[in-house]
């Protein structure tokens, strides 16, 4: 498994508030061509708390709102935890669903022009059974990463790709509701309770799946987990969501 210790701002991290690591862009070091910044690692934020600088969604403003101190709840929730090789994001859902944003200007900055590359990892230890993202019925997805963009429809639904870890299909499944663009990118039937690192270029696939080229800022990098469709349950970890620059 690869160590959590991306780059070594460790000192840095000891001698700043942490409230201000999430918005410094901070740059990993990589072997490759590429130069890599950190979007979130969940590392400023306190063990069995909130990642504090997330939002969720308010369905009757079509907005984002802090995270109340009463979010978690014994069946939909979100927590930082500790693990061997540091902090991590754990969504949790039975029978529900439960969403967490960071929104451009409030803890994201990010400028496709610049980075149009985004890297993350991920863990399904529970997937909701049966769930299909190509099915309005069996729609649940038990991990999701969301990039949403500013180019709202009728109804103020933004346009947005679902990067999917499915329950039962393989990857490169797409699926479509409305603005939404749903694409599998990792999936039970290869791996299930391993981390994984996921890399895309959001503005290629953005480019396949609207036709068009994207904004330059996205709104907002959203997490997902849900399970309420087949009343299943999903138990799922994220972690090192870093933007990259490179074609």
């Amino acid at each position: 498994m690869r160590q959590k210790n991306l780059h070594t701002y460790e000192n840095m991290r000891k001698a700043v508030l942490p409230s201000l690591i999430l918005f410094a862009v901070i740059r990993i070091p990589t072997a490759s061509a590429f130069q890599a910044f950190v979007v979130e690692d969940f590392e400023g934020y306190e063990v069995d708390g909130l990642p504090y600088f997330w939002k969720v969604p308010d369905r009757s403003s079509r907005s984002l709102r802090p995270l109340p101190p009463d979010h978690a709840k014994p069946n939909d929730f979100v927590r930082v935890v500790m693990e061997e090789t540091g902090k991590v994001l754990r969504a949790y859902t039975q029978g529900e669903s439960v969403q967490v944003a960071l929104q451009q200007g409030n803890g994201l900055e990010w400028d496709l022009s610049y980075a149009p590359r985004l890297r993350w990892r991920w863990r399904a230890d529970k997937l909701p059974e049966g769930a299909m993202e190509n099915s309005s019925r069996l729609n649940d997805t038990g991990a999701a990463l969301y990039v949403s963009f500013g180019c709202n429809d009728w109804i103020g639904r933004p346009c947005t790709i679902k990067y999917s870890y499915s329950s039962t299909l393989p990857k490169g499944t797409r699926a479509r509701y409305g603005k939404l663009h749903v694409l599998v990118v990792s999936t039970a039937l290869e791996a299930k309770g391993e981390w994984i690192e996921v890399e895309r270029n959001v503005v290629e696939d953005y480019r396949m799946l609207f036709g068009k080229e994207p904004p330059v800022s996205p709104l907002y990098i959203m997490i997902w987990s849900d399970s309420d469709n087949t009343d299943g349950e999903a138990d799922v970890y994220f972690d090192d969501i870093v933007v990259l620059t490179g074609e």
